[in-house]
């Protein structure tokens, strides 16, 4: 029951219904390259029917194989079979990429003023359809995309491939034992400051084994991201990330201005916090997760994390807490670190089946259980989108942070007020603070470095001693004097795989968007009560058919101002100010 269950997708590579779907991609891509040969210019209502309805079957299919291959991968990076099965699914997903550029350059053709009056399907199509339409003009030809498709197999996706597998196979040293790379960073939120110590220095020299294999995947990946954004017509790669995130360059500089004068109050809350351990020159960066002395501080096995969940969610809406529910009996989840699995946590959404499945590496600390809520509103979200087309079920990057760090407030809210006195208060504020100073500081000097490298991977290569200066130089302007600049962790971008998703540049500041946007949402929440439940239901469901700006809007929040996100910044403030107050130096 600890590990997740993928039945509901395929019970195996030998099942029939697996067989039977990776044959049907094959039958699906040569129907697609049928019709794409016989359609004019200018296609009529009907033939739009047509391409939409073979688009809908192919996406079901395939994003299920996908979904199954990419799942089975992420528990275990060295199973031979998986990966023989995703190399050999790439590869006959990778013909497919010429088709759908014909399709999608025959349904931008479409008068869709007219036909979405006169027909249902393209009516309920219209966002997917305008945005193709918006979107044709990066289009290459279609042998170039079908070449770029191809050619990504054996590079970008090829090199993210290899940080996983470094990264999820790399034995560390520790105490006598042999440790994964994510056990050994869970022990940053140990107890006991002499092993959290010790395990940041374990961790540090681990990355010497596999520094320079990465630092040339990162440089690849990069590069081809460049070459791809110019070729295509984008200014950057920024700029085909916003695109891509349907966000606007006007709101995403609002939001980093905001979070730029604020940075100041997230210094104040690091140097107090080094302060009361006893640090003179900043936190040294192996205690930023170090968990404040409480008598009333306790670790969760999985079911008391379920129980707490429940409990806080049920305050808010008992839908939420439904999903829990659904995700333990269901086994949904997959909990413990083990050699092979991927470091982190995600949720992957599997709206075709009503359902998803979430992977964490829980080993028992609040902060772990504030993971699992987080990753557990990624599938209450998923539950918001399930009854759209399948052509209309995915949401961008900067949304996709909504209901998830709206979970975390919630759970970090309840756990603050109904803590049973100061001391404990006071710990889990500064444990909120922790996991907010992630998404702010470190989103920060995450966004930092990419833009960076972004930029001189254009003239150069950057090996790993160029890019551990990179990461210090980001981390110190990040971080300001919260942080002993001689104890920071220049391998960052070793560790965080989302530098590495090929087909997602900068999966940095979604992070920073969507704590601020559901603090902005939670705000609002505490004024209407439950009035507030079926606006934020309606507002999720709108996320895969909307701009970020066009979701906003239904709250009634333009985020293009600076002013919203000094607010939600302004909210995070006064925690700050909560925790220094409990606090006071001796």
């Amino acid at each position: 029951m600890t590990q997740w269950n993928l039945d509901a997708l395929y019970t195996g590579y030998t099942s029939p219904k697996f067989q039977q779907d990776t044959a049907q991609i094959k039958t699906l891509i040569q129907q697609m390259s049928t019709l794409a040969s016989q359609l004019p210019p200018t296609i009529t209502i009907e033939q739009g029917h047509a391409i939409l309805e073979l688009l809908s079957r192919f996406q079901l299919v395939s994003r299920k194989v996908g979904t199954y291959l990419s799942l089975r991968s992420s528990t275990d990076t060295t199973d031979t079979e998986t990966v023989g099965w995703r190399d050999r699914i790439s590869a006959l997903s990778a013909t497919a990429a010429k088709p759908l550029t014909q399709l999608n350059k025959a349904l931008a053709s479409i008068d869709l003023e007219k036909a979405a009056q006169e027909d249902p399907l393209i009516q309920q199509h219209r966002f997917y359809l305008q945005e193709i339409k918006d979107r044709s003009r990066y289009l290459l030809s279609d042998e170039v995309e079908e070449t770029l498709s191809k050619m990504e197999l054996n590079g970008s996706d090829a090199w993210d491939n290899l940080q996983s597998y470094l990264t999820s196979t790399l034995e560390i040293p520790f105490q006598g034992k042999t440790e994964t790379l994510s056990s050994i960073r869970n022990l940053a939120y140990s107890p006991d400051p002499a092993i959290r110590k010790a395990a940041y220095e374990a961790e540090l020299a681990g990355y010497d084994k596999i520094k320079d294999a990465i630092a040339f995947a990162l440089n690849s990946i990069k590069g081809e991201a460049n070459v791809v954004a110019a070729m295509r017509g984008y200014d950057s790669v920024l700029e085909m990330t916003l695109v891509q995130s349907r966000l606007s360059r006007k709101t995403l500089e609002a939001m980093l201005s905001a979070m730029k004068k604020y940075l100041p109050e997230f210094h104040r809350y690091l140097r107090h916090k080094a302060a009361l351990l006893h640090y003179e020159n900043g936190l040294p960066f192996y205690d930023l997760f170090a968990t404040l002395q409480c008598d009333h501080s306790r670790t969760f096995t999985i079911e008391e994390a379920r129980e707490y969940l429940v409990k806080n969610f049920d305050s808010f809406s008992s839908e939420v807490s439904a999903i829990v529910n659904r995700a333990y009996d269901e086994q949904w989840i997959d909990f413990y670190p083990r050699k092979g699995k991927v470091g982190g946590a995600f949720c992957s959404n599997l709206p075709y089946l009503k359902q998803s499945r979430v992977l964490t590496n829980f080993d028992g600390s609040l902060s772990d259980v504030v993971t699992l809520a987080h990753e557990l509103g990624h599938a209450y979200h998923g539950s918001r989108i399930q009854d759209h087309s399948i052509l209309n079920t995915r949401y961008t990057m900067p949304v996709a942070e909504t209901a998830s760090t709206f979970n975390e407030t919630i759970i970090m809210n309840a756990a603050i007020r109904d803590a049973a006195d100061d001391q404990e208060r006071a710990m889990l504020i500064e444990s909120m603070l922790q996991d907010i100073t992630q998404v702010i500081c470190d989103i920060y000097s995450r966004y930092l470095f990419e833009s960076e490298v972004v930029e001189k991977r254009k003239s150069e290569f950057l090996f790993s001693a160029q890019l551990e200066e990179i990461m210090l130089r980001a981390q110190k302007t990040a971080y300001g004097d919260g942080l002993d600049h001689e104890k920071l962790h220049p391998y960052m971008w070793i560790c965080k795989s989302h530098y590495y998703s090929a087909g997602l540049n900068f999966y940095n500041f979604p992070y920073a968007f969507g704590c601020l946007f559901a603090k902005g949402l939670y705000a609002q929440f505490l004024k209407e009560g439950s009035r507030f439940v079926d606006q934020y239901n309606r507002l999720l469901n709108a996320t895969t058919i909307s701009s970020c700006e066009e979701v906003a809007a239904m709250a009634g929040i333009d985020l293009t101002q600076e002013d919203f996100w000094i607010a939600s910044l302004e909210i995070i403030k006064q925690s700050i100010d909560q925790f220094i107050a409990l606090t006071p130096m001796d």
